[in-house]
């Protein structure tokens, strides 16, 4: 009786804090869609990952995300950390997007089948230019700069 009492609390206790971990990433916070919204002179697709001037020059662009190998044709890779997405859509086209879904704030998680996936509630975005491919997102996700050097890429 002690033991069953004891997985009832425990699963209890996991349960609730996947709950709270869940809900805190689809709240909705107003300032999340209106980031989407007003990315300065970006639009979608402009996210065409082009070499800065700083990284042009030799003086390193922003954080170092991936080399371009690992980014596939066709696909892309969700970087949790710096809350970004790179995809591939042809060979050697690189683009990037935030990876703050605009329905209500929760990260991306995979790009599968030429579309980035956001698993709070299936909404699709065009690898491609980060439009919408299939809702309840209404907004595409909004370009993130990114500089391509060699073979790495960069936060811009």
């Amino acid at each position: 009786m002690g033991d069953t009492t004891r997985r009832r609390t425990v699963l209890a206790a996991g349960a609730a804090t996947l709950a709270g971990t869940v809900l805190s990433g689809c709240g909705s916070d107003g300032g999340t869609e209106a980031a989407a919204d007003s990315a300065p002179g970006t639009a979608p697709g402009d996210a065409q990952a082009q070499p800065s001037a700083g990284a042009a020059a030799g003086g390193g662009g922003g954080q170092a995300l991936a080399q371009t190998s690992d980014i596939p044709v066709g696909g892309g890779k969700v970087f949790k950390d710096q809350k970004v997405v790179v995809t591939q859509p042809m060979a050697g086209q690189f683009k990037a997007f935030s990876a703050t879904c605009t329905h209500q704030g929760c990260s991306v998680a995979t790009v599968k089948d030429g579309n980035i996936v956001c698993p709070c509630h299936q909404s699709l975005f065009k690898i491609s230019d980060g439009t919408v491919a299939g809702g309840p997102a209404t907004r595409p996700l909004a370009a993130a700069k990114i500089a391509v050097e060699g073979d790495k890429i960069s936060l811009a």
